[in-house]
């Protein structure tokens, strides 16, 4: 069978859509979101568990607004000004250390922040920016440089760009704009992320140094209303539990940066939002599972139904540089459909168990689970998991090679039994790449040339036909 052109498709019987139960880990009655634990107790979730967090994420019981907010700051800047070498601080617990609250522009350069004063504020924090050490709002545009900020309080996040939105996803901001370049963001409290966009701001940083410690406290930080991310260059990294270097509730684009997570997540997307990477270094060692999570994974990819975003197609898209994975599956989809674009990717996975990719039930509900990976130009090497009521499409092209097996014998990492068959699995291999299976596999369709596929002793089945 050799240089024989292979297409073959199965009809297979549609999986029933799940009716979307809207209530999410912190027992919000909305759609998604959340970046790893909030700091305020929630309403249980309905069968009885802990409320459950995203592994990144926030959740929220959506009954707080901006408009109930006394918003305070130990200076204020309230018209267009700029200043220079100041020192701004608080220790007063809902108060920010510099607000910024006008429509006009404002520049700050080479200022030392500091905030201290724990809030309980949960969502205002989350949300609305209640507390953070450098709080811009209302329109402006600032501009801030060789700064030093330090934050030591629970829901204190760094600087936070809110948007105005009133956490409506998809919804226009006011134009809050914060452009902060050649700054060190230091947090240690939870909930106290690095930069946190929310609202539709706008976020756009170049060589920050920005490291967390506390619980959800992701360096690039998203939640409710979403927003644009940019950063091009700089380190962050982060220390806590549900802490992922990167959590989107937004469209995040990060260009030539180092980013390590020493405990969670690399990334967590959650819904109809994005992550996009470009030749940066990323390392995570996810070794502990927060909230709903039943895996540990390096990527993650999810809606959780909380409201913090809304449903849809979620992206991740990373060309050049590199991803280490020291614990877990490279990649993990639950409960949404996920699109992930891999173009010359240097892909390390130091786990024992060599997971690329799984793609079935986690700790949410009322969704799919479906993944398509784009491979370009990329090797790949590892096991892919697909549950029983999943869905792949993998595409190899542009010269892209795939060592591994396709496989639907799941177990989380409390060693449960998630799935013990394989769903419905694609694969499209072009002329130019190749696939070396590592085991029987056993698959939906195949579309490529079966010359292309390189047995080692192994069979690949297309519904149910042997091709090789």
């Amino acid at each position: 069978m050799k240089n024989q052109k292979v297409m073959r498709l199965i009809s297979c019987a549609s999986i029933a859509m799940m009716l979307s139960v809207s209530v999410t880990a912190c027992g919000q009655t909305t759609s998604d979101t959340s970046e790893e634990v909030t700091t305020e107790a929630s309403a249980e979730a309905p069968d009885g568990e802990a409320p459950g967090d995203a592994p990144g994420g926030f959740g929220g019981t959506g009954m707080s607004s901006a408009e109930d907010i006394d918003y305070k700051g130990a200076a204020e800047i309230t018209s267009a000004d700029s200043q220079d070498g100041q020192t701004y601080s608080s220790t007063t617990a809902d108060e920010s250390a510099l607000l910024i609250s006008t429509s006009d522009d404002v520049t700050i350069s080479n200022a030392t922040v500091s905030k201290t004063g724990d809030s309980d504020g949960g969502d205002n924090c989350n949300f609305y920016g209640l507390n953070a050490a450098v709080l811009v709002k209302d329109g402006s545009t600032t501009t801030i440089t060789g700064a030093t900020i330090t934050s030591d309080a629970d829901g204190a996040n760094g600087v936070f760009s809110y948007g105005g939105n009133g956490g409506q996803n998809g919804a226009d901001g006011d134009g809050t704009t914060v452009i902060i370049s050649d700054s060190t963001i230091t947090t240690t409290g939870d909930g106290s992320g690095g930069i946190m966009t929310t609202g539709g701001g706008i976020t756009e940083a170049s060589n920050l140094t920005v490291e967390t410690s506390g619980q959800s406290s992701a360096a690039i930080r998203t939640d409710r209303g979403g927003g644009t991310v940019t950063v091009d260059g700089g380190t962050y990294t982060t220390n806590g539990l549900g802490s992922p270097s990167i959590y989107s509730t937004a469209d995040i684009t990060v260009s030539n940066a180092t980013l390590v997570s020493n405990l969670s997540e690399a990334v967590c997307i959650e819904g109809m939002n994005s992550v996009t990477l470009v030749n940066c270094d990323m390392t995570a060692n996810n070794t502990d599972t927060n909230g709903n999570a039943t895996f540990y994974d390096t990527i993650m990819i999810y809606q959780s139904m909380s409201g913090d975003a809304d449903s849809g197609t979620s992206t991740f898209d990373m060309t050049d540089g590199s991803l280490t994975s020291e614990n877990g599956h490279v990649f993990h989809v639950t409960n949404t459909n996920a699109v992930i674009n891999l173009n010359n990717v240097k892909i390390t996975n130091n786990d024992s168990d060599n997971i690329l990719l799984s793609v079935c039930d986690d700790g949410w509900d009322g969704a799919e689970n479906i993944a398509t990976l784009n491979a370009v130009n990329q090797v790949l090497e590892g096991t892919i998991l697909v549950g029983s009521n999943s869905t792949l499409t993998l595409n190899l092209t542009d010269g892209s090679s795939f060592t591994g097996s396709i496989s639907g014998e799941i177990t989380n990492a409390d060693g449960e039994t998630v799935s013990t068959e394989v769903g419905e699995v694609n694969v499209t291999l072009d002329d130019d790449s190749t696939w070396t299976l590592t085991a029987d596999t056993y698959i939906t369709s195949f579309d490529g040339d079966v010359s292309n596929i390189i047995s080692n002793g192994y069979t690949l089945y297309v519904n149910g036909e042997a091709i090789n």
